[in-house]
């Protein structure tokens, strides 16, 4: 058993309160494109300008697109994350982190090696923001990660006889 207050007051009848409305945020919107995004926070290496990063993902949140945010690409390439493989699997992919090699080398060393064809890696290290978000937001994908050319005489001195003096 309570007792009143010296100060209390009654409560207002629950029904006479207005009730707030809130308008539940637009849902993602689809390029219908095909084409996911992967953004990178970089949290750990800290190479990334952050005033990049941050209006980036400010962005991509205001934009209302569907993407993925991860804290640090490279931690989760160091702890094999099965994420890597299912991003690497689903289709075409545009990566905003840093440097496409580097992109690329974290995914393989993690096993899951990322489809040259449909993916594009966005560099936050040297692009400015606005750069960034015209890649990401755009329909078209421009595949850019570094492919490596077997030359001529590679391939024939592994099976080539070695050679006598």
């Amino acid at each position: 058993m309570s007792l009143p207050s010296p100060n209390s007051q009654p409560l207002p009848d629950a029904s006479a309160l207005p009730v707030p409305s809130f308008a539940p945020p637009p849902p993602p919107r689809s390029s219908g494109d095909g084409n996911r995004i992967l953004y990178c926070h970089c949290q750990y290496a800290q190479v990334v300008p952050r005033e990049v990063k941050e209006t980036v993902l400010r962005r991509l949140c205001q934009e209302g697109v569907a993407f993925e945010a991860v804290a640090d690409l490279c931690e989760m390439a160091a702890r094999h994350d099965p994420a890597l493989h299912r991003l690497a699997a689903d289709g075409a992919l545009k990566i905003a982190a840093c440097y496409p090699r580097a992109v690329k080398g974290l995914f393989h060393q993690a096993g899951a090696d990322l489809p040259a064809a449909s993916t594009e890696v966005i560099n936050m290290r040297v692009q400015p923001a606005e750069e960034v978000l015209s890649a990401l937001l755009g329909s078209e994908i421009k595949p850019n990660l570094p492919v490596k050319e077997s030359r001529p005489n590679e391939s024939a001195s592994r099976t080539s006889e070695p050679r006598t003096s």
